[in-house]
């Protein structure tokens, strides 16, 4: 049986063989190619690795760069962590300068019977164990008649020199520094106060003459009548000598206009800005029982004003009103 199945299979071999042309050849067995199963899946792979590592390699990079920021450090706080407030850690200067001028009161007033009141005032600013009149060997007398806020110098996100301008009983106005410690919401005198030298006196650039004469007398006839207004705060009056659109409100009766001393007007077209000084009378103020005489002249200032004044149908309207720059005279 077996050998009757090989050659019933050679004959079919046989017949396959003869129903070929002659011409053509047995085919040759072709080989077999590896199908690639989801090719547009794999790229899709490829593709995704790529951007991965970019992500990777920028996340990394970024890192570093914000290492060397100093915006993070190995044990800085993740993201989940509560922010820090805004300034935190800086100095409270408006604080120090406060309380700098509290100790300046203290400090720079003193006197034999008012040694031991000194004494217990300054205890309050200064370290436990320090010397309660901090360096003042109970001798003479001093007032401070008044002080100011000159500036402030951070050292340290807890330390600083607090300057103050101080005018003292003796005329003199001086400088004191102050060094300032600020830690926990308190602050503390941490060392021994500085005197040091008042600003100097300097010398501003001479005073303008000339300029435009004419028309500086033509506003010294006009103004007095403008500054009257402006004295009283009449508004509708006030408005006839204003160029349209100008907000001028007046002082309300605080002073009354007396004179118009001095007015300069340099050259220039349509709109020009003068100074123009001016005498004021203030009003009396009773003091306790005391009684202005009769018939006698009330207290005056001298102030100077820049005004800008604009030419418009043959007068000089304010467009303006504000403090001149304009250096001081002396008697003519």
């Amino acid at each position: 049986m077996v050998r009757r199945a090989l050659l019933d299979r050679d004959d079919v071999l046989s017949a396959d063989d003869e129903a070929l042309p002659a011409s053509q050849p047995f085919p040759t067995p072709r080989p077999v190619k590896a199908h690639w199963h989801g090719a547009g899946g794999r790229w899709l792979i490829w593709i995704g690795r790529t951007v991965a590592w970019a992500v990777i390699l920028l996340i990394g990079y970024r890192g570093i760069l914000a290492i060397i920021d100093g915006r993070m450090s190995p044990t800085s706080p993740t993201s989940a962590s509560p922010p820090v407030a805004a300034g935190s850690s800086q100095f409270p200067v408006t604080m120090a300068e406060a309380y700098a001028t509290q100790f300046g009161n203290v400090y720079l007033n003193f006197s034999p019977a008012g040694a031991a009141r000194r004494s217990r005032e300054l205890a309050g600013f200064l370290p436990s164990g320090a010397d309660p009149q901090l360096g003042w060997n109970g001798v003479g007398t001093q007032r401070l008649l008044a002080s100011q806020v000159a500036g402030v110098s951070v050292t340290g996100s807890h330390s600083a020199v607090v300057t103050l301008l101080a005018q003292l009983s003796s005329g003199r106005m001086i400088e004191l520094g102050v060094p300032i410690y600020a830690a926990n919401g308190g602050m503390i005198v941490s060392g021994n106060p500085a005197l040091l030298p008042g600003p100097s006196k300097v010398m501003p650039p001479a005073a303008v003459h000339g300029g435009d004469q004419a028309t500086a007398a033509v506003l010294q006839r006009q103004l007095p009548a403008f500054f009257e207004a402006f004295a009283s705060g009449d508004r509708t009056t006030l408005a006839r000598y204003t160029s349209p659109g100008a907000q001028l409100s007046g002082l309300d009766g605080a002073v009354t206009f007396g004179a118009i001393n001095s007015v300069y007007a340099p050259a220039g077209g349509s709109s020009r800005s003068i100074s123009v000084t001016v005498t004021w009378q203030l009003p009396t103020l009773a003091t306790g029982n005391a009684v202005q005489p009769v018939g006698a002249a009330p207290a005056a200032l001298q102030m100077t004003y820049q005004l800008t004044v604009i030419r418009q149908q043959g007068s000089w309207d304010v467009a303006s009103i504000g403090v001149s720059a304009s250096p001081l005279q002396g008697p003519p």
